[in-house]
Formats: structure tokens, C-alpha cells, sequence
């Protein structure tokens, strides 16, 4: 038998997956129909591609046969777009990528807004740090990207997103407008090393400040929990406004500094097709409101404006 697509298919879904159970489920299919594809594939390439371990893992050749599936079943995508675009329909499923504050503060309202416009579309969220979303992109375990001041190329800014100072509520400078960096230099500084970090650098050496930390905590509820227990401040970006419980505030922050949040695909492979139809559905949602959101507010935090 020679090699196919199904077989391709399998295979990616094993890998991405990390098992043959879960590949199963992405795939709609039994498990044991998983492993035979994958099995009739190694059997006509004479060599095992995958070591049978938890989580699974690529041999050597799995290794080097991983990008040209990926292309294989890429070009697949473009014909099926093809024919799509001929039958006015569009259909499939897209791996969505994200760091946890823009899964939680923009991707709910990107997703109600697809549900409605494109619900033959079903969209598919994967969580992760901006070092390990952009290596799913470029390695092909996500279809799209919501990546965080991406270099110039194809793709829909969807915010700009601006930096905030978390202070909490009975804090001294919570009843201000804005907040100078230089204020709160008193204050011991919390910072997230997988977040803001290098740009809460930049402020403070722009405002001529030392920068140094109090402590470096990599999840965003534990940092949140510090500054509600009066440890120390620190700064988030505008679209985690939605994760700041009651007894905190959320200020902007001098001097000004933002981030651009552009949802994109990968570099250097076609996309998935139906990840045009998503990107088209969210400019379009963009250039019907009516009045544009001021600095910092996340663009589609909801449905429609």
C-alpha cells in the first residue's frame, strides 16, 4: 500500500497529541484505528517513527519525516481551500495558541464572535508561554497564533495593549489617574519572568530607575494572590483586566508602553485555510466598530460593539 494521507494524518495527531488515546479523540476516530494508520505507515517506510513511551516520542526518521507530513497535509489544506472558495463554505478545525493573558482576556471574545459568524469553523485552544506558543507555530502544533509584537508580515492586529500597575485597593496611589513607575519604587515589585518582564526593564531604565525585583513568580494567579495579600505591586498588560479581582486596581502606567496582539499564522508554511476565513471574520468585526477602543482596551473582549 503506498503512503497516504490518513496515514499522515494519524501520524501528526500522535505526535501533537503526545499519545495514540488523545490523537484518537482530536481525530474522531477509534484508538486502535490510530495505531493501525500509523503502523501501516511505518511498515512502508520499513523503520518505526515513533517510540511507544509516555508521552510518545519521535524516533530519529520520525523526526525528519515530521515537517514534510506537516507540508504534505498543508497542501492538502490549500487544495481543500480551493474548493471551499468554489462552494462558498469553509469547514474545519483550527489550533489556536495563546499565552494564559490573552486566553483569558481576548480569546473568549474572539471565539463568541467566530461561533457566530463561522460556526462551521471550530476553533481549538492551546495555552502556553510566548516562547512555547510561537515554537508550536513555527513547528506546526498550532494552525494560528495570537503572538505578542510578531515582526512586520501577514496577520490581523487585534489590540493594542497597554501596560498597567496593579496595586491594591487601599494602596495610596489606587485613588490616581496614572501611576509614575518612580512611585513606586518603595514598593517591592513582583514581576512574572514569562510575561512583561523585558519591558518592565525598559520602563524602568527609561525612567532611570534600577530594576529590581522582589520576586519572580511564573504564574499569573500566584502573582495576583501576592499583590491581594499586600506583598509587594507589579505591572500586567490591560487585556489581564478581566483576571483583577475587586480589591485590586488596575492603573495606567507612566511612561506609556504598549504591545501590539496579532493573530497570525505560521511563517514559512501555508496556512490552514480556514485560518484566512477567521482572520477575514475578525477584520471585518474590526472595521464595523463604530468607534475604536482607546489604548489598552482589547478589541473583541466581547461580542459585537
Amino acid at each position: 500500500m503506498p503512503l497516504n494521507l490518513p496515514q499522515l494524518r494519524a501520524f501528526l495527531a500522535v505526535v501533537d497529541a503526545g499519545g495514540f488515546s488523545a490523537a484518537a479523540d482530536e481525530l474522531g476516530m477509534s484508538q486502535s484505528a490510530v495505531s493501525h494508520a500509523v503502523a501501516s505507515l511505518e511498515r512502508e517506510l520499513t523503520a518505526p517513527l515513533l517510540i511507544r513511551a509516555t508521552p510518545v516520542r519521535t524516533t530519529v526518521l520520525g523526526e525528519r519525516v515530521l515537517p514534510h507530513a506537516r507540508l504534505a497535509l498543508s497542501a492538502v489544506r490549500s487544495v481543500e481551500q480551493l474548493a471551499a472558495e468554489a462552494a462558498g463554505t469553509m469547514t474545519g478545525t483550527v489550533r489556536l495558541a495563546a499565552t494564559p493573558t490573552v486566553c483569558q482576556g481576548l480569546v473568549p471574545g474572539l471565539l463568541r464572535h467566530w461561533r457566530e459568524d463561522q460556526p462551521r469553523i471550530t476553533v481549538r485552544v492551546f495555552e502556553g508561554d510566548s516562547g512555547e506558543v510561537e515554537s508550536w507555530l513555527v513547528e506546526g502544533t498550532a494552525d494560528a497564533a495570537v503572538l505578542i509584537d510578531p515582526p512586520p508580515g501577514p496577520g490581523i492586529q487585534l489590540a493594542t495593549d497597554g501596560y498597567r500597575a496593579l496595586l491594591p485597593r487601599d494602596h495610596p496611589l489606587a485613588g490616581e489617574p496614572a501611576v509614575d513607575i518612580g512611585d513606586l519604587a518603595d514598593d517591592p515589585l513582583l514581576i512574572s519572568p514569562n510575561g512583561c518582564e523585558a519591558r518592565v526593564r525598559t520602563l524602568h531604565r527609561l525612567a532611570g530607575l534600577r530594576f529590581s525585583p522582589t520576586h519572580r513568580v511564573r504564574d499569573l494567579a500566584t502573582l495576583i494572590s501576592m499583590v491581594q495579600a499586600g506583598i509587594g505591586v507589579t505591572v500586567l498588560s490591560e487585556v489581564s483586566r478581566a483576571l483583577v479581582p475587586a480589591d485590586l486596581v488596575l492603573l495606567p502606567l507612566r511612561p506609556r508602553a504598549s504591545r501590539r496582539l496579532v493573530l497570525t499564522g505560521p511563517p514559512d508554511r501555508p496556512w490552514h485555510p480556514a485560518l484566512r476565513t477567521l482572520a477575514e471574520s475578525a477584520a471585518g468585526h474590526l472595521a464595523r466598530n463604530a468607534a475604536r477602543p482607546a489604548e489598552g482596551q482589547p478589541l473583541l473582549s466581547g461580542g459585537g460593539r
